[in-house]
């Protein structure tokens, strides 16, 4: 990881941690952003002047992912206009859920903290909702 880069992700520790989250860097250039009342994990990674924040929605056999369940994490009407779904297949058969966000970098001052800021919260936001929306057919 560049020195840039590095400098970055610590303006982005500090803004986060100045903000009530917890937030872990980890040697590969990844952080761990702990909302601390509610427990809700992000992980966060900069790559050239883009943050992609990832934050998982629940872990389930693959069979429990039907094509209703699908629909619904795909439909412009689900209420989540601000995150979108990713999954991923692990080695175990199990799919990994995640909502998802990004934000351009511009110059880190105040609209780019802004924009940070706003990324984490509707990433918060949207899981609750997220997890209701699949959560009661593939719990």
């Amino acid at each position: 990881m560049s020195q840039t880069a590095s400098s970055t992700l610590g303006q982005i520790h500090e803004l986060l941690a100045a903000h009530r989250y917890s937030v872990a860097e980890r040697a590969d250039g990844i952080l761990t952003i702990m909302e601390v009342d509610s427990g809700l994990t992000i992980q966060a990674v900069l790559q050239g002047d883009i943050l992609f924040l990832s934050l998982s929605c629940a872990t389930v056999p693959a069979g429990r992912l039907t094509a209703d369940v699908m629909r619904r994490m795909l439909a412009s009407d689900n209420g989540i206009s601000t995150s979108h779904f990713q999954l991923y297949t692990g080695a175990d058969g199990n799919v990994t859920i995640t909502l998802n966000n990004f934000c351009k970098l511009q110059e880190l001052g105040p609209d780019d903290e802004d924009d940070i800021l706003s990324c984490v919260n509707f990433l918060m936001a949207d899981v609750v909702h997220a997890r209701e929306l699949i959560g009661r057919d593939i719990q």
